[in-house]
Order: C-alpha cells, then structure tokens, then sequence
C-alpha cells in the first residue's frame, strides 16, 4: 500500500515537471521575446497564434495535448488509475506554474484536455465538443475553455466518478485563471479569435 503511495507520489512529480515543457515560451525565447509581455500575456496557444502566427500556435497546441498524455500514461504505467488521475493535477499545474519559468506558464486548457485524454478519452473528447461549440458560436477560445471547465466535471460524475473531486479542482483553477477574460466577456470587450478575424477580413474585401 505504502510503496503503491509512493509511487504515485513519484509519478506526479514527474509529471509536473514534464508540465513545465512550455513551446509557447521557448519559442518565443528563440525570437528574442517573451510571449508573457506580448498579446494577452498568456504562455498558451491563442496567444502564441496571436503574437507568433499559426505555425506556433499549431506547435504549442500539439505540445501541450502530448505532455499532458504523457504525463498520465506514464502516471498509469507506474501506479494504475490512482497515479493517472494524480497525473492529471499534477502536469496541468505543471503547466499554469511552472518552476522553470517563475510559475508563470498558460492557463492550461490544452495540457488539461490532453490529461484527459490519457485518462478517459471518451470523457476528453465529449468535453472538447462542448469546447468547440463554444468557441465556433462566439468565435471565442475563452467561452470554449470555460465552457469545458464548467462541464468536465459534470462529465466525470458519469463517465470517471472517482475523479470528480481532482477534476473540480482542475475546472476551478481553470475559471480563476480565466477570471480576466470573464471580466472582457462582461463588459462586451474580449478580442475574436485572430482566425475568425482573418475569415473576417477576406469576406469584408470580397463585399467592396
């Protein structure tokens, strides 16, 4: 019992660290910047899209869906269903405060999907479509993510009971992290998606 403890222990330190793997900001260490100072300050793929274009938004999404899984295969491999579900705490933190950068990282939607994804794949992938409902009705990442963060638990009661109360913590910081972009949606002032923008755009110039 002891050693199993131990071993999932050992597995969420792992995992944090692999959390800390961040291509938005080394990426953007690479071209002289820090992507914490750039757009909205977030080390997460709409903001590497905003400030470094599609190539590195496309890179950091992929990243951070691959540490995630990663870091909950590894958790089950070493200490079963127990270790995975601590894995997914433990890499999305990883991720939202990471050591190596000062604990400030992104705001781990995409980390979070990935653990998810490692641990349920069926309970990720119904809580991705709410996430992309959301975001295609409002053209808005922001109402995707915290659409998702608001439903993954209600998910989990049904689909992985016993992660209910690791995933409310998961959901809670994802919404407190979120809590600038609640202030923007409120106040009518939060930015579309510079994807829809650029659709946007092309469809203003075709009407003149």
């Amino acid at each position: 019992k002891m050693n199993d403890i131990w071993m999932a222990v050992l597995a969420a330190v792992i995992a944090y660290f692999i959390g800390n793997i961040s291509p938005s900001i080394l990426m953007a260490k690479a071209r002289g910047i820090d992507i914490r100072k750039e757009g909205s300050g977030n080390a997460g793929t709409t903001n590497a899209l905003r400030v470094m274009g599609k190539k590195a938004g496309a890179i950091t999404l992929v990243v951070d869906i691959l540490k995630g899984t990663c870091a909950v295969v590894l958790g089950y491999l070493l200490a079963g269903n127990t270790g995975a579900m601590w894995c997914v705490v433990a890499v999305f933190c990883g991720h939202v405060w990471p050591v190596f950068f000062g604990f400030r990282g992104g705001k781990g939607v995409a980390t979070a999907f990935g653990a998810l994804l490692g641990l349920n794949p069926l309970m990720a992938l119904a809580t991705l479509a709410i996430v992309v409902i959301g975001v295609l009705i409002t053209r808005r990442m922001s109402v995707g993510s915290i659409l998702g963060a608001i439903c993954f638990p209600v998910l989990s009661y049904f689909m992985e009971p016993d992660f209910v109360h690791l995933g409310i913590i998961v959901a809670v910081i994802v919404l407190v992290k979120h809590r600038s972009n609640i202030g923007r949606l409120i106040r009518g002032e939060e930015p579309i998606m510079s994807i829809f923008e650029k659709k946007d755009d092309s469809r203003e110039q075709e009407g003149k």
